[in-house]
């Protein structure tokens, strides 16, 4: 699920409402629609398959205005892309809703309001929360007390955006896991989003709604209802961001930006999927709860970054679900004669979903056999989501840098979650789903206090800006990490810089070690530290200059020839990969800076690769 815009004013709200969507556009859809009641208490509904455009397309030639309406981008998870599928749904020719999020349950609800004479149009989900609220409606609540009796009956992740066209007085919402904001407009007008950016251009003045709440939203008044009932308030936050900010904003280069971007990117990433003590599997697509319990072991393909993070998925799912995982370069795949195993899952990793190597990896895997296919990726509308049978979006947006950052975390985020879905079909301990699920929701919070060591990391900078070579060195999850670390800065600073697996050091890579080539090392506080104390200790013998990222408990200290930035405490061992990763972005955006090369279009490089 995707966009939400809702609005009730004294004026004509249809614009707002399509500009809103269109603001929205970076988070990637499939369909849109609107619905909206004119001045005479007339409900008129509009929805498209594709972009916005077909939307506003849809209106010029049907048009519709009023004084209330809500409208919505959808990315699909129940049902197929087609209009019947798009949001708004209606019941009654009364309500009108739309909702971001997965309901767990809908399954026994549909079958509850069937037998209550309800026909459905669609294979959502949503369209239960439709007719359940209408079900209220019709037996006397009003609209707000309809929502609160509805929400009681859902399990999931949603933020719901409802009117009752009877009695066009409100818009009605609520919210469990999926972000949902309302914008206090000028006097006789308020709004609602999934986020401040679709409503900058009508108001800078936010509440943000908590888990549980129920707000009646009206002209002249906003009643928020916590999750007993009671009335609360919700602070009003003055955005400093305005409608026609310059995208790359207070940051010199729009790497710089997406790094900062990560904590929202992540959080993104990860809602209305993860839900407490769980991974809603639905949001992998329609076939999930179909293909999951088949996979016996996971095969991943992709390139550069991508494969990155196939190879710190290795761990996860190795680990996490006891199956066996392999990781391959896409552009190696397709000239040798895979050998697939009964019960394999081919996933293919791409920030773009058209590079070249990993697009044709995947039609090949199409013809060998595999389970079934499935994609992560960060554009809706690219060909490698087109073409899978299952689909993980990391809601990254848009990534300008060619040098990946949010993009990268966003996938360490979505392969982690895959896992969590793949141990949950299997039947793993859920108190030990629980424990990984609560700690993969912490992660932004960590990568938010990890970018407050960029002074310590610029100060570093300064000691690699004459360099020629640099090792990264990690073990364990963290060796890919290294890799990524290493990539990084020969992308942009074009020092040649390289990683291995530390205890790799003594059978070649020590010959380089001097004191004029600086050697980054990752060391969280796992059971792989000791080694990597000995493998460090390896470099100091040869004269080696080390700059450690350490855990606070390893006990690695600051000493002649050893830096160490500490980063923040309690990194769990599943969140390490992510976190871990920022300061080497950090590390060589500024290095990069300091060398004056072109940081977001680094030469000889391209964003998508879509030449083999």
């Amino acid at each position: 699920m995707c966009g939400i815009v809702g609005a009730i004013a004294a004026r004509d709200v249809s614009a707002i409402l399509i500009e809103g969507l269109r603001r929205l556009e970076y988070r990637g859809y499939d369909s849109t629609g609107v619905a909206l009641v004119d001045a005479h208490g007339g409900l008129h509904l509009r929805r498209a398959v594709g972009k916005v455009a077909r939307l506003e397309d849809k209106l010029r030639l049907q048009p519709a205005a009023g004084p209330l309406g809500i409208a919505h981008s959808r990315w699909a998870t129940h049902g197929g892309v087609t209009e019947a599928n798009a949001h708004p749904h209606v019941s009654g020719d009364r309500i009108a809703l739309i909702h971001n999020g997965i309901i767990e349950n809908y399954v026994e609800l549909k079958a509850e309001l069937r037998a209550k004479g309800y026909v459905f149009s669609s294979e959502t989900d949503t369209e239960v929360i439709a007719h359940l609220i209408h079900e209220f409606v019709r037996g006397g609540l009003d609209l707000t007390e309809a929502v609160q009796q509805a929400v009681r009956r859902l399990k999931g992740a949603y933020a719901i955006v409802v009117f009752d066209a009877l009695h066009p007085d409100r818009i009605c919402v609520a919210r469990i896991a999926s972000p949902l904001v309302i914008g206090l407009g000028e006097p006789g007008e308020n709004f609602v989003a999934s986020d401040v950016q679709a409503l900058l251009p009508v108001t800078r003045r936010f509440q943000f709604l908590e888990e549980g709440d129920v707000a009646d939203i009206r002209r002249d008044r906003v009643v928020i209802y916590d999750g007993s009932g009671a009335v609360v308030q919700r602070r009003v936050h003055e955005s400093s961001l305005s409608a026609d900010a310059v995208e790359r904003g207070e940051f010199a280069h729009y790497m710089l930006k997406e790094i900062h971007e990560q904590p929202r990117a992540l959080a993104d990433t990860l809602s209305e999927r993860l839900l407490g003590d769980h991974v809603l599997e639905a949001a992998l697509g329609p076939r999930a709860a179909q293909i999951l319990p088949q996979v016996q072991s996971v095969h991943i393909v992709a390139c550069g970054t991508s494969y990155h993070a196939g190879l710190v998925a290795r761990y996860y799912l190795e680990q996490g679900t006891r199956i066996p995982c392999t990781v391959e370069v896409a552009s190696e795949y397709r000239y040798r004669d895979p050998v697939v195993l009964p019960g394999t899952l081919f996933l293919a990793i791409s920030q773009s979903g058209e590079t070249a190597d990993t697009l044709a990896a995947l039609r090949e895997a199409k013809k060998l056999g595999y389970i079934a296919t499935c994609a992560i990726c960060n554009v809706p509308e690219s060909s490698l989501v087109r073409e899978a049978d299952l689909v993980l979006m990391t809601r990254a947006g848009p990534e300008v840098g060619v040098a990946s950052t949010k993009a990268f975390t966003t996938q360490l985020a979505a392969l982690g979650m895959l896992g969590l879905a793949i141990a949950q079909r299997k039947g793993f301990d859920r108190r030990t789903i629980a424990v990984y699920a609560r700690q993969m929701a912490q992660v932004p919070e960590l990568v938010e206090h990890t970018l407050k060591l960029d002074p310590q990391i610029r100060e570093w900078a300064k000691r690699f800006a004459d360099k020629h070579h640099a090792l990264f060195l990690g073990r364990g999850p963290s060796y890919p990490v290294a890799l990524e670390g290493a990539l990084k800065l020969k992308e942009i600073s074009y020092i040649h810089a390289e990683a291995y697996a530390a205890g790799e050091l003594k059978h070649g890579p020590l010959a380089l070690v001097d004191d004029d080539m600086p050697v980054v090392a990752v060391a969280p506080n796992n059971a792989l530290l000791e080694k990597l104390k000995s493998n460090l200790q390896e470099v100091r013998a040869r004269g080696g200059r080390l700059f450690v990222f350490a855990d606070p408990d390893t006990g690695i200290e600051p000493a002649d020839g050893v830096d160490v930035i500490t980063m923040p405490d309690h990194i769990e061992a599943l969140q390490a990969p992510l976190v871990y990763t920022v300061p080497l972005q950090l590390l060589a955006y500024h290095v990069a800076v300091l060398r004056g090369t072109d940081v977001d279009q680094p030469r000889n490089l391209a964003k998508s690769v879509t030449v083999e």
